[in-house]
């Protein structure tokens, strides 16, 4: 493999997964704001996974419970250098996060269409964290399998 090709997939791989890892925590953040939470209201309260929440926890209260979510998730992506195993569970939390929110798409009645442009970039970070999940996983099975070679 060609250096520029080397530099292309790490560089590449670190600007993927943590452009990932910096929206999730922005949208974390922005969900404990009054704004955000009755941006994502309508969506919620139609959902089929999520309607729960707003009983359980009110409109405000919905918000802060998938920012605290997010926010985490992005912790976790962000934590490959020190522990890929949790960078995978990050990263399948954060597509299954993304499912969800596309489902919106078909689940909210009378969706803005300038909401639901903006929901669709949904599907490329969903390529984004199914791809650093399974490089993260790529690579704890390579560091599992070189410290069973030292040990043995």
């Amino acid at each position: 493999m060609g250096r520029v090709e080397i530099w292309g997939l790490r560089i590449g791989q670190v600007v993927l997964r943590y452009s990932l890892v910096l929206f999730f925590l922005g949208f974390g953040i922005l969900k404990f704001t009054p704004g955000e939470a009755a941006a994502i209201h309508p969506a919620l309260s139609h959902s089929p996974v999520l309607f729960w929440l707003d009983t359980l926890f009110g409109q405000q209260g919905s918000s802060n419970v998938i920012g605290v979510i997010e926010i985490a998730l992005a912790l976790l992506m962000a934590s490959r250098p020190i522990t890929p195993r949790l960078s995978a569970l990050g990263g399948l939390g954060t597509a299954f996060a993304l499912l969800i929110t596309l489902s919106f798409l078909v689940t909210t009645p009378g969706l803005d269409p300038a909401l639901g442009a903006f929901i669709v970039k949904d599907l490329t970070l969903l390529g984004a964290a199914l791809w650093s999940a399974g490089e993260a996983l790529q690579a704890a099975n390579r560091k599992q399998s070189s410290h069973q070679m030292a040990v043995a």
